[in-house]
């Protein structure tokens, strides 16, 4: 485990780096949709902290990548609100003791009881549906690719509402308490996910 401090959370926690978080997620994370969209959250995460938090970089992409690290481990489909308090007793389980990294996972889902109200917790809670939205318009299109996704497809199908309707739009919309705008999001998110479009499979 890395053994640099944090200041800002308990001084007794190691901050894991990404080769550790990414042990633990596949530990406990086998079905490749599930992992292929803990990558596209990560990565839309590591494009906001590049405008928001440049030095947490990789602590922004480490909460994308765990945020739904209990996904295969709970009845969170009938039990909302186990989503995110389950991912903190697995990574107790495993040794990590980081209160911000547990608050920020579980506010990626307000039935776990934890309201965002830090930058970060904003990103992440805006970044998990736009990873979905983003690749529900990609599979319309005729190659199913995210590179042919452009922003003002984005835009129209947002103001659809029948469409992605499980795409929570005021999470995503959330994503302006940043002082980012909606339309700032989309354009990183795009970027980030086209990016690792060949790990997303698309």
């Amino acid at each position: 485990m890395n053994k640099k401090r944090n200041d800002k959370v308990d001084m007794e926690a190691a901050i894991m780096d990404r080769e550790e978080a990414y042990k633990i997620l596949t530990k406990y994370m086998k079905g490749e949709r599930y992992l292929q969209h803990s990558y596209a959250v990560e990565a839309i995460m590591r494009g906001l902290a590049k405008r928001l938090a440049p030095e947490q970089e990789e602590r922004w992409g480490i909460v994308g990548l765990l945020h739904d690290l209990d996904e295969e481990q709970c009845e969170w489909q009938e039990h909302p609100e186990v989503h995110g308090p389950t991912s903190v007793e697995i990574l107790k389980k495993e040794g990590i003791n980081d209160q911000e990294l547990f608050d920020a996972i579980c506010a990626h889902n307000p039935a776990s009881g934890v309201k965002a109200h830090t930058n970060l917790q904003y990103a992440v809670l805006a970044a998990d549906p736009m990873s979905g939205f983003l690749k529900a318009i990609a599979q319309i299109y005729p190659d199913k690719k995210i590179t042919s996704v452009k922003h003002k497809s984005v835009n129209k199908r947002f103001n659809e509402l029948r469409f992605a309707s499980g795409a929570n739009r005021d999470y995503m919309e959330a994503i302006e308490f940043t002082g980012l705008s909606l339309d700032e999001f989309i354009d990183i998110s795009l970027e980030e996910m086209c990016s690792i479009a060949d790990v997303l499979g698309l």
